[in-house]
């Protein structure tokens, strides 16, 4: 699964002959049970009470004993492709692969095959009649997946459906009977309640970790998930189990690991029970998950930027493309709009807003308040389909946003402007950018090392297309917006840089 996430976001997939990370984490809750004094408080009448205080629960064993029947360790078979393993001389400075080879028993055209491995995660049962969950990220490539039960009991199991961008899975066993468990979609633990987890660490199966909620709203780097975090030791082969409250109800599914050893350091993830059970319910119900859309790029808008606009302390998305012909550029959002609620929901950053968007049905109504020109406005867009991930990841250059052919040197003259030197687009200029004919904005040939552009990754080459609310077509056109910025007392300008077939906003400090 494509993820955006550090590289200390270890992944908590275990099991025998391993390649490569998975993830884990957790979720929380607690019934607040009256407790007697703390120890050590006494009285006349009364021997020293060593229970726990308030809060605390005896033990998890009742809990545990309850729910543990409907959790699962998930064993994975795989098959590595050699011909996408790269390899190492030692000596040599660079890799080199195996040769392409013809077909072979396991499909014409395929590259050399190797050997099996293993790999094991977790999951639980969500119905009497087979349905469970588990990660995505567990059951990735997987020739093979058998479920082991609490009395091992094994069973074959096939994939339902699958949600990368949320890494929730569904899979299905024969039978019925089976004990499960429940999603708890309207109580909220609190920061601080405990939690209990259970799942398949390490391939040790049916064991029970404990501990707290952490935190809410974490973000990861994944789009449509605001994670729990937890310390209830996490660790290799949690992925996919769930998090109990202390009502034995699901609270989360556990994702990720924030981790630079590879092991449980008091810092898991969840994706909350409200997201893993709307998710479940589609997967079951259609095989995939169906999410609104409306067709643009957008970015965090920040204190940096709201300060260069003149909006200090404002919060949202600014929009920094539109995919030509999708639902918001026929609806009239334009670059450079601020979002700052869809349906009357507010929205403090770019993941809230596509979070807010890709729950719309196609076809609903999405009506979103914008600023434009620093004045407020509404726009009504109807919501398309989400394409996939991996389509959207590629980008209008390819895999990796990159526009084709080599950069060349651009025009040695122009103005200084923000440390940066500018000047008019040309046709050299719209070429080696990849803009098209009748595309206008400022080339820039060089950028000063001392400068807050340069501090920025302002590069040479890259082209301006926008300063403040205004399109640029000349220098004269940027210094009225820095002159403009100047006189209002604004630290900065905040410009709309294109490189490699994107658009990036920028606030860029005014030198004294």
């Amino acid at each position: 699964m494509s993820s955006t996430k550090s590289r200390y976001m270890i992944g908590a997939l275990a099991g025998v002959l391993v390649a490569g990370t998975a993830m884990a984490a957790a979720g929380l809750n607690a019934d607040d049970r009256p407790g007697a004094q703390p120890a050590g408080a006494a009285s006349a009448s009364a021997a020293p009470n060593f229970g726990p205080p308030p809060g605390a629960p005896m033990s998890f064993a009742d809990i545990f004993e309850r729910v543990s029947p409907a959790v699962v360790s998930i064993n994975v078979t795989t098959r590595v492709d050699l011909s996408k393993m790269p390899r190492q001389i030692p000596g040599l400075p660079f890799e080199f692969r195996p040769p392409r080879q013809g077909g072979d028993e396991e499909g014409e055209g395929e590259g050399p095959r190797g050997p099996r491995r293993q790999s094991a995660g977790s999951g639980f049962f969500i119905s009497a009649d087979g349905y469970l969950v588990t990660n995505t990220h567990v059951i990735e490539d997987a020739e093979s997946i058998k479920v082991v039960l609490k009395d091992e009991t094994e069973l074959d199991a096939t994939v339902v459906g699958r949600d990368e961008g949320t890494d929730i899975a569904v899979l299905k066993v024969k039978g019925s009977g089976y004990t499960f468990v429940n999603f708890e979609n309207s109580a909220r633990p609190r920061v601080g309640d405990w939690v209990l987890t259970v799942g398949n660490p390490y391939n040790l199966g049916g064991t029970a970790t404990a501990g707290i909620v952490s935190a809410y709203g974490r973000d990861i780097g994944e789009t449509f998930v605001d994670y729990i975090q937890l310390d209830a030791p996490i660790n290799r082969g949690n992925s996919g189990g769930p998090t109990f409250d202390t009502y034995g109800r699901v609270i989360g599914v556990n994702t990720a690991i924030f981790s630079p050893t590879g092991g449980s350091v008091g810092i898991g993830f969840a994706v909350p029970a409200d997201v893993a059970a709307r998710v479940s319910r589609q997967l079951i119900a259609n095989g995939k998950v169906v999410r609104g859309y409306i067709g643009a790029t957008i970015q965090n808008f920040d204190e940096d930027m709201a300060a260069a606009q003149g909006m200090a302390g404002q919060k949202g998305a600014i929009v920094a493309e539109l995919t030509p012909g999708a639902p918001a550029e026929k609806a009239g959002l334009v670059t450079g709009d601020i979002v700052l609620s869809v349906n009357g929901v507010r929205v403090r950053s770019s993941s809230e807003l596509t979070r807010q968007v890709a729950k719309a049905a196609p076809g609903d109504l999405l009506r979103l308040e914008i600023i434009r020109g620093g004045k407020p406005r509404t726009v009504d867009i109807r919501s398309g389909v989400r394409p996939p991930e991996s389509q959207l990841a590629a980008g209008p250059g390819g895999p990796d946003g990159a526009t084709p052919g080599p950069g060349r040197p651009g025009p040695s003259a122009g103005q200084s402007l923000l440390g940066m030197t500018v000047a008019p687009l040309d046709d050299a200029g719209r070429r080696r950018a990849g803009l098209p004919a009748d595309a206008r904005g400022l080339i820039i040939s060089g950028v000063d090392r001392s400068s807050d552009a340069a501090a920025k990754g302002i590069q040479a080459n890259d082209v301006l297309l926008r300063a403040g609310d205004r399109l640029l077509a000349s220098p004269a056109d940027l210094a009225a917006v820095v002159d403009q910025a100047r006189r209002a007392g604004r630290p900065s300008v905040l410009v709309a840089v294109w490189r490699g077939g994107r658009t990036i906003f920028l606030p860029v400090k005014i030198a004294d």
